[in-house]
């Protein structure tokens, strides 16, 4: 999973005002104030200030966490490894979703940079660690984005998503939140490979094109369902009897060399 910084093309949903309270929301006047805009509301969005960390091992881990805190390693680009700590609750929110771009603020200069790899305590709703990695404006990465299928299917059919995420090359920048499959009317029968996916501008497919994404069935009917569950059952009983009289046989002739060694 990848998360990132600060994108300049690409606005962040806002947030929903309070009820008894109305959020003034900025309006913009010509594309390059709404350009403006957009990077400023990126750059609040994402913006995490960190600090760096001096100790290590698990035993520091343990405690940066027991103070709300978030370990880190920032590397890439050939710079060597820096080991930060992170705010836990500001940086649960900005990893909410995949490939989230983060814009970290080390004593004063902004880095952005992709969460490569998130550890998640399996029960607790906390971030144990994180792997980021640098990125830079215009720079190209790789990512596993999710499929999100819209609309409905034909009547009496199922729907498989196959592939949940497909891995696309997109800008850092610019990396989308998901990949919109339509499944309108879609039939029985029906399959969408990876190659019938429709790229956000400036992405191209890294997936193997021939993957299949989404496969749409005929829905079992109870009848069949039925019929299926009797002939299960019928097979269960033909092979009781004869594994009955398998035993038989073993069991008489072990009777008859225990009387022959009496």
């Amino acid at each position: 999973m990848i998360d990132a910084v600060v994108p300049d093309d690409v606005a962040p949903p806002q947030r929903p005002a309070t009820r008894g309270h109305r959020i003034p929301i900025p309006m913009a006047t010509s594309p390059k104030a709404a350009t403006r805009l957009e990077e400023k509301q990126l750059s609040t969005e994402n913006r995490l200030d960190v600090e760096l960390r001096t100790e290590f091992g698990k035993g520091a881990a343990r405690r940066v966490r027991r103070a709300g805190k978030v370990p880190a390693v920032v590397y890439g680009h050939g710079t060597d490894p820096i080991h930060i700590t992170m705010p836990g609750h500001d940086t649960m929110m900005a990893l909410k979703h995949a490939n989230a771009l983060l814009t970290l603020v080390i004593d004063g200069n902004e880095q952005l940079a992709l969460a490569k790899d998130v550890q998640r305590d399996p029960i607790k709703p906390v971030i144990e660690h994180v792997d980021l990695v640098v990125v830079r404006k215009g720079e190209k990465v790789t990512v596993d984005v999710p499929v999100h299928t819209v609309g409905e299917a034909a009547a009496e059919t199922v729907v498989n998503v196959e592939s949940p995420t497909v891995q696309i090359e997109v800008e850092a920048t610019n990396i989308p939140e998901n990949i919109e499959v339509s499944i309108e009317g879609l039939e029985a029968g029906a399959q969408i490979l990876a190659a019938g996916l429709t790229m956000p501008a400036g992405a191209t497919l890294a997936t193997d094109p021939e993957s299949l994404v989404v496969n749409v069935t005929a829905m079992i009917s109870q009848e069949a369902l039925d019929a299926e569950l009797a002939e299960a059952e019928a097979g269960i009983e033909q092979e009781e009897p004869a594994e009955e009289a398998e035993e038989a046989p073993a069991e008489a002739k072990a009777g008859a060399e225990a009387d022959a060694e009496a």
